[in-house]
């Protein structure tokens, strides 16, 4: 889904217009960027948080060439699932097998 998809899917499910939607959903994408911009996290309860952390210097090679560079340290967006979220994308987990017994590892019938 990409940000047109979204904005005509809150649309058709909330009693706005395109127009207001897309305005609303830049704003909210706007702040989040200037909170992280700021060092500050945010949290988004059941949905998942939004942090900056520092990403430190390294040595690394140029793939074209292999030869040795210095790749700079930096600050990066990291986004971490909230349980509603995880537990919404995971659906049903896989039922775990019964155990066997020692009988029926055997063949035999308890």
């Amino acid at each position: 889904m990409n940000k047109t998809e979204l904005i005509e899917a809150i649309t058709t499910g909330s009693n706005t217009t395109k127009a207001q939607t897309t305005t609303m959903l830049n704003e909210l994408l706007g702040i989040i960027q200037k909170t992280l911009a700021k060092g500050d996290g945010v949290q988004l309860i059941g949905f998942g948080t939004f942090s900056v952390t520092e990403r430190a210097g390294r040595e690394g090679r140029n793939p074209a060439t292999g030869k040795a560079m210095t790749i700079p340290a930096k600050k990066v967006v990291k986004f971490k699932p909230g349980k509603t979220l995880a537990d919404g994308v995971a659906a049903v987990k896989p039922a775990r097998p019964a155990k066997k017994t020692k009988a029926k590892q055997n063949g035999k019938k308890k």
